[in-house]
């Protein structure tokens, strides 16, 4: 039956879209109060939506109901998600398939191998990652733990020296580490002895 004098249906509610209240996600219009995450009816745009063939949810749900599950693989870096979604419907019982796989697969994915690749900062041992990284001495380091050891202050490719896996501003390398005597930091020709 022809569509006389309208738009598209709508996904969600199945009635017609017109264009001033439209929004298209995954070949499919949406009524702009129709578009929302499936399981906790949170509002969706075109950066939080995430489509599983007809559904559409926010990134957390989807991540939820679809994506990995196991160690590792919760919200954030490094910790071990328990939530299952079961307050937001999404019905993954102990039981089911999915959840039942080993947490870690013998065939890892790229997404497992980068976790497990991740470096690790000598000053605090916390995952470095590429956003916050820093080489140094060759190491990474976090931006803000790329400080001096003595003094504290904030380091650069061009006040930062390295000793024992330690990192050190110039000042504080030649007061501690640097030769010693006359003309070296230490005494002065007005405190030389005579």
């Amino acid at each position: 039956m022809p569509n006389w004098g309208g738009g598209a249906k709508c996904g969600a509610c199945e009635k017609t879209v017109y264009h001033a209240e439209e929004i298209q996600c995954n070949g499919r219009s949406f009524h702009k109060t129709c578009f929302l995450c499936m399981a906790c009816r949170k509002a969706l745009d075109s950066t939080t939506v995430a489509a599983h063939e007809s559904e559409i949810y926010c990134k957390t749900c989807y991540g939820r109901k679809y994506g990995p599950k196991g160690v590792g693989f919760g919200q954030g870096a490094g910790c071990l998600s328990t939530d299952t979604g079961d307050h937001l419907g999404l019905n993954l019982q102990q039981g089911s398939p999915k959840s039942a796989r080993p947490s870690t697969p013998t065939n890892a994915s790229k997404f497992a191998k980068k976790v497990a690749d991740v470096d690790k900062c000598p000053r605090c041992g916390k995952s470095v990652y590429a956003a916050e990284k820093i080489m140094g001495g060759g190491k990474p380091w976090h931006k803000t733990c790329f400080r001096c050891a003595l003094c504290g202050k904030s380091l650069e490719s061009t006040n930062v020296t390295d000793k024992d896996g330690e990192l050190y501003c110039k000042v504080c390398y030649a007061k501690n580490f640097g030769p010693k005597g006359i003309g070296f930091g230490g005494l002065t020709q007005v405190e030389k002895k005579e």
